[in-house]
C-alpha cells in the first residue's frame, strides 16, 4: 500500500484582478459573422452566445458562485508532483457511505452543486438518512482547481491510481464510485485497481464493445437505433475529439486567450448533449448562471488547455488507460435518453457485473446537473444494495 499523502484545506478565492481582466477581455471581444438562418448547424449560434456573454459581463456574479462552492469543505493534495483538488462534503450521518464522485470534460465539480446537499444530508431534502454519503468530488488533474498538468502521462488509469490514494489518505477504505464522461472511465479503473475497496460502481455513461467471442444476443431495435445515432454523432459531432486528441496545445492558445472563445467551445457541448439538444438548439436545460459558473471556473484557473490534454493522453496509451479485466464489483448503469453514447446491455454486462439498470425518460450527458431529481434517486437506489 502506498504511503498516505498530505492533505491540506483549500478555499476558492479568485483575485479581483483576474475578474477585472476577464471583464476587459469580454469588452474587447471581436465576434465572427454568421450565415443567416444557419442556427446551431455550424456550432454555437451567434445570437445565443451574444446574449449569454452580455449576461456574463453585466449580471453574472462570480462571488456568489464562489460563496456557494465554499459552503463545502475543500482539500488539496499532491500525487506524483501533480496538484489534486477535491470537494470533501461530509454527511452529518455517522454511517454515511463515502462516495467518490468524478466529473468529465467540459464539466467540473460545479456539475454537482445541486446534488451535494441531497447526497450528504438526505433527511434535510425529504429523503431517508440511511441513504447518506460522504462525498469526495475531485477535480481531474489538469482541470480547474487541480491546476494545469506539467508533464505527460495523466491518462485515466493513472488518475484512478491517484484517486485511490486520495481516498485512502482521507481514511476511507470502503467506498462507492460514481462517474460520467471521463469520470466513468476513471471510476471504472478505480474499481479495477481497488476492487476490495469499492463497494459499488455507478455510471451514467459507459462504453463497451461487442464481445469478441460472439456470445452477445442479437440487438434489439432500440439498441440498433442507439448505435446508429452514435455512428451519426461520430461523423458530425466528434470533431472536438480529433483536435483535442491530436493538437490540444494549438487549440489551447485560443481557449486561454479568449473567454468568449472558451465559452463558445464549452457551451456548445452543453447544448448538443442535453435533453432536447441535438446540436441545433440552445442549451436551455441549464440556466445562464449554471453555464457561466462552469466556464468561469475554467477561466479563472487557466486550465482550458490542460483539460483538453486528457484526450491526447488517452490516444497515447489506448487500452492501457482502460480497466484491464472485467469489473466484478456490483455496477449500476443509469441511462439518460440524450446521452451521446448508449451501449447495448449485453455488451456492458460482458465487461461489468451489472446489478442495476435504469432507463430514464429525460436527461442527458450532464445528468447530475440537468436532472438531479432523477439522478439522485438512482444513485441512492443502487447504493442501497451494497451498503
Amino acid at each position: 500500500m502506498d504511503d498516505p499523502i498530505e492533505i491540506s484545506p483549500f478555499r476558492v478565492d479568485v483575485r479581483q484582478s483576474v475578474l477585472d481582466d476577464l471583464h476587459e477581455r469580454i469588452d474587447r471581444t471581436r465576434l465572427p459573422n454568421q450565415i443567416g438562418g444557419i442556427g446551431w448547424n455550424q456550432g454555437t449560434e451567434l445570437g445565443f452566445l451574444t446574449e449569454l456573454v452580455g449576461y456574463w459581463r453585466a449580471h453574472y456574479d462570480w462571488r456568489a458562485a464562489e460563496a456557494r462552492l465554499n459552503a463545502f469543505e475543500h482539500v488539496v493534495t499532491e500525487v506524483d508532483g501533480q496538484r489534486i483538488h477535491a470537494i470533501h462534503a461530509r454527511s452529518p450521518e455517522p454511517d454515511a457511505l463515502p462516495l467518490l464522485l468524478v466529473h468529465g470534460w467540459p464539466g467540473s465539480v460545479v456539475e454537482f452543486l445541486d446534488v451535494l446537499g441531497p447526497l450528504t444530508d438526505p433527511a434535510a431534502h425529504g429523503g431517508d438518512p440511511r441513504d447518506a454519503f460522504h462525498v469526495i468530488a475531485p477535480s481531474l488533474p489538469g482541470f480547474t482547481f487541480s491546476g494545469p498538468t506539467h508533464e505527460t502521462g495523466w491518462h485515466p488509469r493513472r488518475i484512478a491510481g491517484a484517486f485511490t490514494r486520495l481516498m485512502s489518505s482521507l481514511g476511507y477504505d470502503r467506498y462507492g464510485a460514481q462517474g460520467g464522461d471521463w469520470g466513468s472511465v476513471v471510476c471504472s479503473n478505480v474499481a479495477d485497481l481497488a476492487p476490495d475497496s469499492v463497494a459499488g460502481l455507478h455510471l451514467n455513461f459507459v462504453v463497451a464493445s461487442a464481445p469478441k467471442d460472439g456470445s452477445a444476443p442479437p440487438l434489439t431495435e432500440e439498441e440498433e437505433a442507439a448505435l446508429q445515432r452514435m455512428a451519426e454523432w461520430r461523423r458530425d459531432g466528434a470533431g472536438y475529439q480529433e483536435i483535442q486528441g491530436t493538437k490540444p496545445q494549438t487549440l489551447g492558445y485560443a481557449l486561454e486567450d479568449s473567454p468568449v472563445g472558451l465559452c463558445a467551445w464549452i457551451v456548445e457541448k452543453f447544448g448538443a448533449w442535453s435533453d432536447g439538444g441535438d446540436g441545433t438548439a440552445a442549451p436551455m436545460s441549464f440556466t445562464f448562471d449554471q453555464l457561466l459558473t462552469n466556464v468561469t471556473t475554467y477561466w479563472v484557473t487557466a486550465t482550458a488547455a490542460s483539460s483538453t490534454r486528457i484526450y491526447w493522453e488517452m490516444r497515447q496509451v489506448g487500452r492501457e488507460a482502460m480497466p484491464q479485466s472485467r469489473i466484478e464489483v456490483p455496477t449500476g448503469i443509469a441511462n439518460f435518453p440524450a446521452e451521446v453514447t448508449k451501449m447495448p446491455r449485453s455488451w456492458v454486462e460482458h465487461r461489468y457485473n451489472v446489478t442495476h439498470w435504469t432507463e430514464h425518460q429525460r436527461g442527458g450527458h450532464f445528468a447530475a446537473m440537468e436532472v438531479p431529481d432523477l439522478w439522485v434517486p438512482d444513485v441512492r437506489e443502487f447504493f442501497r444494495t451494497v451498503r
